[in-house]
């Protein structure tokens, strides 16, 4: 058996590392998404179920001044229509949206 050049063997290891570092990619993109969605689990939780008012409102205060700027899409917005204002069209959207209406979901005013 006749031994593979060190040309070929490096070109072996540079594949080998391509495969590991997208697996690794992969992996702390899973990661960041497991956060948010713990995250924003958790800060959900605390509106519904926090007996400490006080805190409750601040958080959704805050929630209120920061979501309007951080929300792009009319689709994400129609997810939080106890938190932002939303357009007329927004708003059909919101309401199309929880009759479980698929055409509307993601829709574009």
């Amino acid at each position: 058996m006749a031994r593979r050049s060190i040309e070929e063997r490096l070109a072996q290891l540079d594949a080998q590392r391509k495969t590991l570092q997208a697996r690794l990619g992969k992996q702390e993109r899973a990661n960041d998404t497991r956060r948010k969605v713990l995250l924003g689990a958790l800060v959900l939780q605390r509106l519904e179920t926090s007996k400490d008012t006080e805190f409750v409102d601040r958080l959704r205060a805050w929630l209120k001044r920061e979501l309007p700027g951080f929300l792009t899409r009319d689709g994400d917005r129609t997810l939080f229509p106890d938190l932002i204002e939303l357009s007329t069209a927004e708003k059909a959207a919101a309401a199309s949206q929880a009759a479980g209406d698929p055409v509307a979901v993601g829709e574009r005013a």
